[in-house]
């Protein structure tokens, strides 16, 4: 059994702490530093926290694997106040000095974001496709994907029921959220999950879209969608995989 490497991902408003090779801190990186090779700044063990008079209130532990080394991360938070003097996070990814571990630790505490909805027609049946790729593969989800960059979760919900199914709808929005008010009452569910031990994070807006589609005009996308269809409530929850999509479906149908 090979060796894990223990390490603690102290975070607070933003800041992280970080150390040099010796366990001094805190280090700070300097964005787009070219490395040579090697890494001058790490996140400290949990030894070295203590030894600096830290302590902690812990959120999880994460494991991941990075080349042939099993590293082992408890994610954080110090019971101090703001740390001013720490290193943003933000500045650990684009400094090439900082070790690995610490920027894979960083990506892995960022939000995944992901938006779905609920298409339910008057029927009260609810629209589920059979994806071809992804994390679900050969498995019924709601219409849904990645939130792209500058883009509200409600919008990037109507883009994903779009590009997967073919059809247009239009999530209520009555407090002009995505700056497009329309209706008059909006459902959602906001949830967060992580599912692995490798920690990433998952956060879900799941909206509810009332709409009468014919069968006929829905359109699933050849590359990613291999069949689209209605469910009654029963059904959908018999087949669907996805908590977040259990979830939503209990609570809009």
């Amino acid at each position: 059994m090979r060796d894990v490497s223990h390490h603690i991902h102290l975070e607070h408003d933003g800041k992280l702490l970080l150390v040099d090779l010796e366990g001094n801190g805190p280090a700070i990186p300097q964005m787009g530093r070219e490395g040579k090779g090697s890494y001058s700044i790490r996140l400290p063990t949990p030894v070295e926290a203590k030894s600096m008079g830290l302590s902690w209130k812990v959120n999880r532990t994460n494991e991941f694997r990075l080349g042939q080394n099993m590293h082992q991360v408890i994610v954080a938070t110090p019971k101090i106040p703001w740390p001013g003097e720490w290193a943003w996070k933000d500045s650990v990814i684009s400094d090439s000095e900082v070790d690995p571990v610490a920027r894979e630790s960083v990506y892995r505490t960022l939000h995944r974001v992901v938006s779905k909805v609920v298409v339910i027609n008057p029927r009260n049946h609810v629209l589920l496709a059979k994806v071809t790729r992804g994390f679900f593969t050969g498995c019924w989800t709601l219409p849904g994907g990645f939130v792209d960059y500058g883009e509200h979760p409600r919008k990037g919900a109507e883009r994903e029921a779009l590009e997967e199914l073919g059809i247009n709808i239009r999530i209520p929005d009555p407090m002009e959220e995505s700056n497009d008010g329309y209706g008059k009452n909006s459902d959602s569910i906001v949830r967060q999950e992580i599912f692995t031990p490798d920690g990433i994070s998952w956060l879900s807006f799941t909206y509810k879209c009332e709409a009468d589609i014919a069968a006929e005009d829905i359109v699933p996308k050849d590359d990613e969608i291999e069949e689209a269809k209605w469910f009654e409530k029963e059904e959908a929850l018999s087949v669907a995989v996805s908590l977040f999509d259990i979830e939503a479906i209990e609570k809009f149908l």
